[in-house]
């Protein structure tokens, strides 16, 4: 049996739409979790595009709890290592930093920071 076109562009437009709700409520919940997280851990607001603030924030917060359980939970840092790297964390920022560096591994985190510019620390750094 064979459904007609109508019926499958329907079909078609309906999961779109229904992958796009999914999308949407995905990321408000990651944005909403980010937000607290930041809140918590008194991460200062980043700078950049509106459109890209979100981003960001989403971004930084999936590294940073990568970046803690890779060093902390399952590594062997203590919490006077992770204090320093989260001061380091604070420096930056720029949303399009955390955003280029959204796919980098947990344990890199060190490293990305400390190669961070002054550009990348935006004018919030009280260190300029």
């Amino acid at each position: 049996m064979q459904i007609s076109s109508d019926c499958w562009k329907a079909s078609r437009d309906a999961d779109t739409e229904s992958k796009e709700e999914w999308l949407a409520a995905k990321r408000a919940a990651e944005q909403e979790a980010a937000v607290a997280w930041a809140r918590q851990f008194d991460m200062p607001p980043l700078e950049g595009p509106a459109k890209a603030l979100d981003w960001g924030e989403r971004s930084r917060h999936q590294l940073m709890t990568a970046a803690h359980t890779a060093l902390v939970v399952e590594g062997s840092w203590d919490e006077a290592d992770w204090a320093e790297l989260e001061e380091k964390a604070r420096s930056i920022t720029a949303a399009g930093w955390w955003i280029d560096q959204r796919d980098a591994e947990g344990t890199d985190v060190l490293e990305l920071l400390n190669a961070a510019t002054e550009a990348d620390r935006g004018t919030e750094n009280p260190f300029r």
